[in-house]
């Protein structure tokens, strides 16, 4: 068991060199966005507890994948691999609870130390024969597969946005449309092989700008139920519903980008702390997006034709 940690430990490590930093700066800086970014939830919202604990969860919830447990189970065996999953939870959980408790909320901490062990002792298969249809043509890959994977959000968010109008709470309104733009910003987390980029006839700036239309339009298409609803029962404050909304898009847009600018590998360590820092401070994004946009369209000559 001690063997697998550190495994685990070296190959972490492995990637924060591969992004180019030492392993110990990459750990403080991922520490000091995680704190800054859970420090601005709290000022936003009211219910940045349920964030916090829902975000958790469904990293774990990736941890306790049926093939993964599996493999644990063969090679460690049934005791060994429970502890290992406990571990592993307990480890992930720990920046968590620990911000839940620095706000004194002790009650929720307790419940996702619970949730967390409870879900270590759980396995879920990932694997589905259930198509499920979408709205979305194939060619745009990533709306398609990530509905699919997130479907069962989207009736959650249009629930808080009936009980967010009901009870008189923009807030809980604002939070259930930026839930869908956080659920679809994760669809372009992966980058797909080459192949995919290289069969487009296209530049790389009509390739980015397609790519960009083509998630602006879907996710408009998900979010606009809530956004006129919201329009509707709160016109007086339309401004900030809007400015929301468009903030969103500009997520939306920086990771599209952020995707291409570190393609054809993951986006790595420096994307996802420049991103954090930018969800700390929006403006940021007006600097964010040309730069990822000319290292996108770098990277891109090298696949398709300039």
């Amino acid at each position: 068991m001690n063997d697998y940690f550190e495994l685990q430990f070296v190959l972490t490590n492995r990637k924060i060199k591969e992004a180019g930093l030492n392993p110990l700066l990459g750990y403080v800086l991922g520490l000091t966005a995680f704190v800054l970014l859970s420090e601005y939830i709290f000022q936003k919202t009211e219910f940045a507890k349920y964030l916090v604990i829902l975000t958790c969860l469904s990293l774990q919830f990736k941890l306790s994948q049926k093939n993964r447990t599996d493999f644990l189970l063969s090679t460690f065996g049934d005791n060994t691999k429970m502890k290992i999953r406990v571990i592993e939870n307990f480890i992930l959980c720990i920046p968590f609870v620990s911000i839940l408790t620095y706000k004194n909320l002790f009650f929720e901490a307790c419940i996702l130390l619970l949730c967390s062990v409870i879900l270590a002792l759980l396995s879920f298969q990932s694997n589905f024969n259930l198509v499920i249809p979408t709205p979305f043509s194939k060619k745009p890959f990533e709306f398609s597969r990530g509905f699919r994977k997130t479907f069962f959000i989207f009736p959650i968010a249009y629930v808080l946005t009936f009980i967010a109008i009901n009870v008189g709470n923009l807030n809980l309104g604002i939070f259930s449309m930026l839930l869908i733009f956080l659920t679809t910003l994760s669809y372009y987390s992966k980058p797909e092989k080459e192949y995919y980029v290289w069969v487009h006839a296209y530049t790389p700036r009509s390739f980015l700008k397609k790519k960009i239309i083509v998630a602006t339009t879907f996710v408009t298409l998900l979010v606009v139920p809530i956004l006129i609803s919201l329009l509707i029962f709160y016109p007086i404050e339309f401004e900030m519903i809007l400015l929301f909304f468009i903030i969103g898009l500009l997520f939306l847009w920086t990771i599209i980008l952020a995707k291409y600018s570190a393609y054809p590998g993951e986006m790595n360590l420096p994307e996802g702390i420049v991103i954090a820092f930018s969800l700390y401070f929006p403006p940021l994004l007006l600097v964010i997006i040309p730069f990822f946009y000319t290292k996108s369209i770098s990277n891109l000559k090298l696949i398709l034709n300039d």
